[in-house]
């Protein structure tokens, strides 16, 4: 009797699968294209089904929510977690990142408030132009560096995980529930049309394009609002694991 029934749920788990590898094709060449050209779609597929396995394998009916939203977090998870592991990006650009970071957290704590880009352009020795160039170097690096969480906030609202510079350290993974919760509050912190960006790219899963349409900007401003915002967040939570870093 065991045996059949588990021979019933391989069944079906093989079925969900193959009805859903479309899914994980259309997943992997939408993240490619925020990927630079050495990051191949048919690697982002590989890894992408076994995500769909692993979701096929525990999904139950009785959970309530359709399978494509169940698996497609789990999916997207595996693409992104393969693409940290690979540890793709220049070191330069991680120096750039941490750059500016470093300014926005200065200027926080001398502000005591969230710094303006203009702000930071300033303290970074750059005029705007060249700021907003800066912001949309780092475009590439921030796509594996976020992640949506199946856990909702206080306001039920879906959460998103960012991921720690690995230079902080292991510290990092022992607070890791701590600075999600953190990482709700400072979205909530945000200027509002960062806010708005976030919100538009990782709960409603527009694309920069659509989210340019709805806030009236061009497609690159909206890419160098979503760095700045994560840039706003990352310096949060960076605090939060080592006080005094900025200082």
């Amino acid at each position: 009797m065991r045996m059949m029934l588990a021979e019933e749920q391989l069944a079906d788990r093989d079925q969900l699968v193959v009805a859903h590898i479309g899914l994980v094709k259309a997943l992997a060449q939408r993240l490619a294209r925020r990927l630079p050209s050495q990051v191949e779609v048919s690697d982002l597929v590989s890894i992408g089904v076994l995500g769909l396995v692993e979701a096929a394998g525990r999904y139950r009916p009785s959970m309530g929510v359709p399978f494509d939203a169940f698996a497609r977090r789990r999916v997207q998870g595996a693409m992104l977690d393969e693409l940290r592991d690979l540890d793709w990006a220049p070191r330069s650009l991680r120096k750039l990142r941490r750059q500016v970071d470093s300014t926005i957290a200065q200027l926080r704590t001398s502000l005591g408030r969230e710094p303006e880009e203009a702000e930071c352009a300033q303290a970074m020795g750059m005029d705007g132009e060249k700021y907003g160039n800066t912001l949309e170097q780092l475009r590439t690096l921030e796509v594996a560096m976020i992640r949506q969480l199946d856990d909702a906030g206080p306001d039920h609202q879906p959460l998103i995980e960012l991921c720690i510079d690995p230079d902080i350290g292991p510290e990092a993974n022992l607070q890791r529930r701590e600075l999600r919760q953190l990482l709700a509050t400072a979205i909530g912190k945000l200027p509002e049309r960062e806010r708005q960006v976030i919100s538009l790219y990782y709960d409603e899963e527009l694309t920069m394009a659509e989210i340019g349409a709805v806030l009236g900007v061009c497609e690159s401003r909206v890419s160098q609002l979503r760095s700045l915002a994560i840039a706003r967040l990352r310096s949060t939570l960076n605090e939060a694991i080592q006080p005094g870093r900025a200082h």
